[in-house]
């Protein structure tokens, strides 16, 4: 990297600084577009295998910059340190990446599934980041995210991913309301379902998880599978269950 392109940012007014801190929540993320990725292993990762993806590397020091592979679109900013702690809420102290948020199409609920699809409504970005990482492990690659759902590229949610959500093709799903009349199979995850390793797994499905805590609605028109356990505890949490009916349906379809 050519010490000539670094870019020096000192001040909290600076509307480039500003646009960053507001992309550290959900709300933000929507408005503008952008997201910050974090990480030591993540960020060089997703450099090499995404590089069209960012747009901009920010750090406290030129050395960790110049560490970094940046291709010619990704424009390496020198922070003062308490801005750039200020962004980096993971505390890493590592570079972070700025990224574009990539187009999101609206499911098409006429539309069968296409392999194994993951219907999310998970508000909590780190359960939410929890799930994709599963569904991209287990071949899951396209994921419903729900009105009530947590933002993908929400920080903590990248961070929980391990960079997944760059693995998944990702859609703007329905809310609760409006579930109901989506193409099926649609089977959900719900504790007082059926047995889901005595099931007989569909190659194309959708699974519905719910809201943490919350559980499904009641009354939606949906098969239920329930991961068996002893009974010591009242429940799984919902990215365990949803992790382990996302390995049932791997190990029966899996490709190799």
């Amino acid at each position: 990297m050519s010490r000539d392109r670094l870019r020096t940012l000192e001040s909290p007014q600076n509307p480039q600084f500003k646009l960053w801190e507001a992309v550290l929540d959900g709300r933000g993320i929507r408005k503008h577009g952008h997201f910050l990725l974090s990480g030591r292993k993540t960020v060089p990762e997703a450099l090499a295998a995404h590089p069209g993806r960012f747009v901009a590397a920010l750090s406290v020091g030129a050395d960790a910059l110049a560490a970094l592979t940046l291709p010619p679109g990704v424009a390496p900013y020198l922070l003062a340190k308490p801005l750039f702690e200020r962004l980096d809420v993971a505390g890493t102290g590592f570079p972070l990446l700025v990224g574009t948020v990539p187009e999101m199409p609206a499911l098409d609920p006429s539309q069968p599934p296409q392999g194994l699809e993951l219907v999310c409504a998970l508000g909590d970005p780190n359960n939410l980041g929890a799930a994709l990482r599963s569904a991209a492990a287990f071949g899951a690659r396209r994921v419903v995210l729900m009105a009530e759902a947590a933002h993908p590229f929400h920080p903590r949610c990248l961070r929980a991913a391990a960079n997944a959500p760059f693995a998944l093709t990702l859609l703007r799903g329905p809310s609760w309301a409006e579930l109901g009349g989506i193409a099926g199979p649609v089977l959900a995850l719900d504790g007082g379902g059926e047995d889901l390793t005595r099931f007989d797994w569909p190659r194309d499905l959708r699974l519905v998880l719910g809201e943490e805590g919350q559980g499904l609605p009641d009354g939606l028109p949906l098969r239920r599978l329930a991961v068996p356990t002893t009974g010591a505890v009242e429940s799984l949490n919902a990215t365990v269950a949803a992790s382990l009916a996302l390995f049932a349906h791997f190990t029966r379809w899996r490709p190799y």
